[in-house]
């Protein structure tokens, strides 16, 4: 298995000789999404590791906490190609990824693509989508294209899905599969602020919005190069069986249904070297891999009873997740 995780690689330092330098690059995004999502700065930075690591974002949390705000600043500070889909019950997945129409001119079907074909998509309120109109997502997701009518399409590149959703128990929602959770490489939680912070906000927008101040800080060739840069952060053999351990454990734990496939394994992996990256380091280590494991492996095990809704299903997959962190040994 450590065969396809480990791979020869040059330092990060590659990027700032091809002319970005990463440290600054991503401060400057960092900082500019900080200043609209006010007191996050854990948050900020995993989206960040997401958008690095050419994986998919999940936001999931209740009514009016940012979740919105925060992938509109996300997009916002890049310099993309950006859409929003507001997930309804009664969005078709032509809706999404687009559809062949006749045109009586031509006599011919002209494809009209959807706004699927966007560098950041916005999929808002994704579980109030039916699961047909949710599963228009996962091809695009995992293969970074879409078949239609027999006939394959390209997305843009980078890309990336920005989904959020509201907690299960609320009204017109309805849950994402278990094949739909994986293919999203981290899920995030922003919670509420706290009351020096939400005085801020309330200042902030007290005469206008500072969303509508979020200038691009960096440009489609820039992110490729930092994504390429973030694949090339070294990753030791101890870090490796550290990660393979905590995985492994996870398929054998007497609280959990289903562990962790090689594809979450592999989402741990570039995820690490993201925040590597992230904290301006060309090297992983152990607290890399630590802090990433229940953003990275909560929405993907299943624990062995039936909760009665998502939030408990969510405490439960963290609370045997901390448990098996705190079994497997971390290496010096």
């Amino acid at each position: 298995m450590r065969d396809w995780l480990v791979k020869e690689t040059e330092t990060a330092t590659g990027a700032a000789k091809r002319g970005v330098n990463p440290v600054q690059k991503i401060g400057e995004l960092h900082a500019t999404v900080s200043r609209v999502i006010r007191g996050k700065p854990e948050t900020v930075k995993f989206a960040l590791v997401s958008l690095l690591a050419k994986g998919h974002l999940l936001i999931e949390d209740v009514p009016g906490i940012g979740k919105t705000t925060l992938a509109n600043a996300l997009a916002r500070a890049l310099d993309l190609s950006f859409q929003r889909v507001q997930f309804t019950s009664d969005l078709l997945p032509s809706d999404v990824i687009g559809l062949s129409i006749f045109n009586q001119r031509s006599s011919a079907f002209e494809w009209k693509p959807g706004p699927i074909f966007a560098n950041i998509v916005l999929a808002d309120e994704i579980n109030r989508a039916t699961p047909k109109t949710q599963s228009a997502l996962l091809e695009a997701m995992a293969e970074e294209q879409i078949t239609v009518e027999g006939i394959s399409r390209p997305l843009p590149r980078p890309f990336m899905v920005v989904a959020t959703q509201n907690p299960a128990e609320h009204h017109g929602t309805y849950p994402l599969p278990e094949s739909q959770l994986d293919r999203f490489m981290l899920r995030l939680h922003v919670g509420y602020p706290n009351k020096a912070d939400e005085r801020e906000i309330l200042r902030d927008r007290e005469r206008e919005n500072p969303l509508e101040f979020v200038r691009p800080v960096m440009n489609e060739a820039e992110l490729i190069e930092l994504q390429r840069a973030a694949s090339e952060v070294r990753v030791a053999d101890e870090l490796v069986d550290y990660l393979l351990e905590i995985v492994e454990k996870t398929r054998s734990s007497e609280a959990l249904e289903l562990g962790i496939s090689p594809r979450g394994s592999l989402a741990l992996f570039r995820s690490a070297q993201a925040l590597a990256l992230v904290e301006g380091r060309d090297f992983c280590i152990a607290d890399d891999v630590k802090r990433l494991v229940l953003p990275v492996f909560a929405h993907r095990v299943v624990v062995n009873f039936r909760a009665t809704n998502l939030k408990n299903k969510t405490r439960e997959a963290e609370e045997a997740l901390n448990e098996i962190l705190s079994m497997v040994s971390v290496p010096i």
